[in-house]
């Protein structure tokens, strides 16, 4: 059992330090991380009793002061925190890009359990507890691109999602793994609404191949805090050559499949929004080209148009996961 300081008043290193700072502000976190083990050992002295376990938020907050950086992150300057937080899709909380953040101010992440069922040799419903403890942290740059054509660069925090689906022993009969994001009109008031054209749960999904890969991550912070509401707390994907939608946000539950799920967008439109959703300039939306993006910060003196780079720039990486693939087919 873990011990951890019970003062719960004192201020975290992103409220004294500025943003600008975030890089250089990790050896002093690693500082405070090491300063953290040493309080957990005490655990282990004679006469030293722990009084409680540790929160999913000790855990994280812990383990986000000793997250390291990744060697393999873009060198493209990160999108300021600001738009991060306060640009975003996430129907759950409503449909224009500032709703997420003006919708989920009253968001309450407890309780929170995370199904795992299908083909696995671990099914059950595991806290976050669960699901953090085992995990070291990685801070990783990740270009994302939106399939609407506008992108960020985005310092997010998490583990590799490959690591946590070992966990639960995945049978030979799991070929693909289909996510549920949260259903709970009282949390989120986009769900309220008798009109959505979406049925809820949001249900996203990728083969085993592609969730198992070293580039997808199970998402729990960003820009070294703990992530947002509107940016899908608790847990997020990131699977950055793909559009953002493939990145399910407040994930509920993960099942381990023999046959391709459904998923939300598919059922939606499926002439516009295929399974892999892979980031193609080559591959134009019914309704826009795909060639190029508006990287944010922009504005309408100052688009700031890119070009597009195939499997959003990753396509070393990936390209060899679908070999072989018509890519206009299987979109």
């Amino acid at each position: 059992m873990l011990i951890k300081s019970k003062d719960n008043t004192a201020p975290k290193s992103f409220e004294i330090t500025p943003e600008t700072s975030y890089w250089s502000r990790r050896e002093w976190l690693k500082s405070a991380g090491i300063m953290g083990a040493g309080l957990a050992a005490l655990s282990s002295v004679p006469g030293v009793v722990s009084a409680r376990e540790e929160s999913w938020q000790e855990i994280l907050n812990s383990k986000l002061a000793s997250s390291r950086k990744w060697a393999h992150s873009t060198q493209e300057p990160p999108t300021p925190y600001k738009d991060v937080i306060s640009y975003n899709n996430f129907y759950e909380f409503g449909t224009g890009k500032s709703d997420p953040v003006e919708n989920s101010k009253d968001f309450k992440v407890d309780p929170w359990r995370v199904h795992i069922a299908g083909e696995v040799g671990k099914p059950g419903r595991y806290t976050l507890e669960d699901i953090f403890r085992p995990h070291p942290l990685e801070d990783r740059v990740y270009r994302f691109r939106c399939v609407e054509a506008w992108s960020m660069v985005v310092p997010w925090v998490g583990f590799p999602l490959a690591d946590l689906l070992k966990r639960f022993e995945p049978t030979t009969k799991a070929k693909y793994v289909r996510f549920e994001t949260l259903v709970d009109p009282d949390r989120f008031p986009g769900q309220r609404f008798g009109r959505s054209t979406i049925s809820w749960p949001y249900v996203e999904g990728l083969r085993m191949d592609e969730a198992m890969h070293p580039l997808t991550l199970m998402v729990v912070g960003v820009y070294g805090k703990t992530l947002l509401p509107q940016n899908g707390a608790p847990l997020r994907l990131m699977v950055p050559w793909k559009y953002g939608f493939k990145s399910i946000k407040s994930i509920v539950k993960i099942e381990f499949l023999e046959k391709e799920p459904k998923t939300t967008w598919q059922q939606l439109a499926s002439q516009e929004y295929g399974f892999f959703a892979n980031v193609n300039p080559e591959v134009d939306h019914p309704r826009w080209s795909q060639k190029r993006e508006r990287r944010l910060p922009n504005s309408i003196w100052d688009p700031n148009w890119m070009p597009t780079q195939k499997f959003n720039g990753y396509e070393e990486q990936v390209a060899s996961l679908y070999a072989g693939m018509n890519l206009r087919t299987h979109f």
